[in-house]
């Protein structure tokens, strides 16, 4: 990578790195001044150390995360409602809990083919012992 590409990097890095990327402008309504906040990240990184087959690159996300809210010099924030994330976090709960409700279920199903293998082996033995019981009375005779 030449040294103009780096540099030219490093400043698009400080560009997008800067407060006015987390907090907005701040504008009036109604005698209320909002300033608007998001949750910025980045980062970046390089590959190689030849100049034929370095790589670099830098990558940044932002997401609203709320507002500051001042009103007659009270300061007050206001969280933004991500829905996207309330509906993942649903549906990995769901999914956790039909699993452990099929594990549970498969644990039951398995206890109960245990307990009448126990019932069938007891009932062989029970027979057995009749058997036995009967053909010594037939004996004694």
């Amino acid at each position: 990578m030449e040294a103009h590409d780096y540099d030219g990097l490093i400043n698009g890095v400080r560009d997008t790195a800067t407060v006015k990327r987390v907090y907005g402008d701040a504008y009036e309504k109604n005698g209320l001044t909002v300033i608007p906040a998001a949750t910025v990240r980045g980062g970046g990184g390089r590959r190689g150390d030849d100049e034929a087959g370095s790589r670099s690159g830098f990558g940044v996300t932002a997401r609203a995360s709320g507002a500051w809210i001042i009103d007659d010099g009270k300061v007050e924030w206001k969280p933004t409602v991500d829905v996207n994330r309330i509906i993942l976090g649903g549906q990995v709960v769901g999914l956790v809990a039909i699993l452990v409700a099929g594990w549970i279920i498969h644990e039951h199903s398995r206890s109960e083919q245990r307990e009448l293998a126990k019932a069938v082996r007891a009932l062989g033995r029970l027979r057995h012992s009749t058997r036995l019981a009967l053909g010594r009375a037939h004996f004694d005779r």
